[in-house]
């Protein structure tokens, strides 16, 4: 295999840098992981060339929030119109059947679906595991790696069964103590902190109504051990909030504040109903939010101020979150619902389509606390996506290219999606799995998940 890899006479390159620069009619040079060059004219000797006419390249998006091991339950028919807290007591009759293998598949579907729509790299949050069951975020792991995508899983977590108030069964629960280890197991066996690292794992209970006050204050204290980042669901439902309020006295803002969740390691996910004082507070302290759209939409949980938290300088990445309660892992169609639904809730021209291609990206690096993601500039990573925009549902947009890929479009798959300097997309295909062999065994996995939790016979 040839060490460089040239991509050709671009119809439009998205650098994606601070000056927003865009080149036309231009090239990208990559040598092993990183870029080396951008521009008109590029040659090398000996690289691999991918012709690239009628194509719009942009840096490979981030997905700040998933979790995997949901694409085994999309489309569930008991919980398609449910809200967040009914959504959730179904669906934890059928995640606590749950096993490595499944992890493992439920992670091929939901990272191979994201690298196809031109997502570079992923984070998950696992947080079930059911009793008497390991290795579920390995399995994971081992799934990213075979199919070469850029990974950032969290070790979930839920403590407080339905017994001690929480939300779910106490059999969906584990002993605190069991979670501290496991978190700091992954940590020393998988995390990687280095520039251009291919994994790096993050600490994630669930929310604050199903784990303790006591384990939020543990794990923030955990990953500052270990140098991880924190990360839950806070702020999602009106829900949330009353159940804070009354069983802390707290909203929820105040209540992680108060175990020492905000700060600059932290990246929250969802944060639709907060007040304009908590926005400043989150401004000031540095902590970041995963914006997932399409689940806030399906959920009918609410539409966050997301123009507001830009102004305030915090950092916005967007997620395609569960799989179950999207049901799509297409990172380009979420980039495309962020860009309209802010045109409603804040305004016609608050949300043009390069901010809402730019939280997918650089929003998403920064979110995971990434310096050497998101731009196309030497020395980052060789993390792109190409997207060939010269058929039919992307006619008449030759006026510009870039923001077709929000405005028009009937398919999101890419062309190519480079990951680490390596080709995991062409042609619209994955390069290392079978699509139809991993569908049909996905597919297979959810009748059995729903037949073990009784919801088909």
């Amino acid at each position: 295999m040839p060490d460089a890899l040239l991509i050709k006479n671009a119809l439009r390159v998205a650098v994606m840098d601070d000056a927003g620069t865009e080149l036309s009619d231009a090239d990208v040079l990559v040598r092993g992981r990183e870029i080396a060059a951008v521009g008109p004219g590029l040659s090398a000797d000996g690289a691999r060339v991918l012709d690239a006419r009628g194509c719009v390249v942009i840096p490979g998006m981030v997905n700040t929030h998933h979790h995997l091991c949901q694409t085994l339950t999309r489309a569930t028919p008991a919980a398609q119109d449910a809200k967040l807290f009914d959504w959730l007591t179904y669906h934890y009759t059928v995640w606590r059947h749950l096993t490595p293998e499944t992890a493992a598949l439920g992670a091929t579907v939901g990272l191979g679906e994201l690298l196809l729509t031109g997502c570079t790299t992923s984070s998950d949050h696992t947080y079930l595991y059911p009793r008497g069951t390991a290795g579920l975020v390995d399995a994971q792991i081992e799934a990213a790696r075979r199919l070469g995508i850029r990974f950032h899983p969290t070790r979930g977590s839920m403590s407080v069964g339905a017994s001690h108030g929480g939300l779910p069964p106490d059999d969906c629960t584990q002993d605190e103590a069991e979670i501290l280890r496991d978190g700091e197991r992954l940590i020393g066996a998988f995390h990687d902190p280095a520039r251009l690292s291919m994994c790096r794992v993050g600490l994630a209970p669930c929310a604050p109504f199903s784990v303790s006050p006591e384990l939020m204050k543990e794990t923030a204290l955990q990953a500052k051990r270990w140098g991880a980042r924190l990360h839950t669901h806070l702020c999602e439902t009106l829900d949330e909030e009353a159940y804070c309020l009354e069983r802390y006295g707290l909203r929820p803002v105040d209540f992680v504040e108060s175990l020492g969740w905000l700060n600059d390691q932290v990246w929250l996910a969802h944060m639709v109903h907060v007040s304009d004082g908590e926005i400043l507070r989150l401004a000031r302290a540095g902590t970041a939010i995963a914006h997932c759209p399409s689940s806030n939409f399906r959920l009918g949980s609410g539409v966050p101020p997301v123009r507001a938290y830009l102004d305030a300088g915090i950092s916005v990445g967007l997620a395609v979150d569960g799989s179950a309660s999207n049901d799509a892992s297409d990172m380009l169609g979420e980039a495309r619902q962020a860009m309209l639904v802010h045109r409603v809730k804040s305004g016609v021209s608050s949300m043009p389509a390069r901010d809402a291609l730019r939280m997918a990206v650089r929003g998403g690096a920064a979110a995971l606390g990434r310096d050497d993601l998101g731009v196309l500039a030497p020395g980052m990573a060789a993390d792109l996506a190409v997207f060939d925009v010269s058929g039919l549902d992307y006619a008449g947009s030759a006026g510009d290219p870039v923001a077709s890929l929000l405005f028009c479009g009937a398919s999101h798959r890419t062309k190519w999606t480079i990951v680490d300097g390596k080709v995991v997309v062409e042609g619209g295909r994955l390069v290392h799995a079978d699509e139809p062999a991993v569908a049909r065994a996905a597919n297979a996995a959810c009748l059995d998940l729903l037949r073990r939790a009784g919801a088909i016979a």
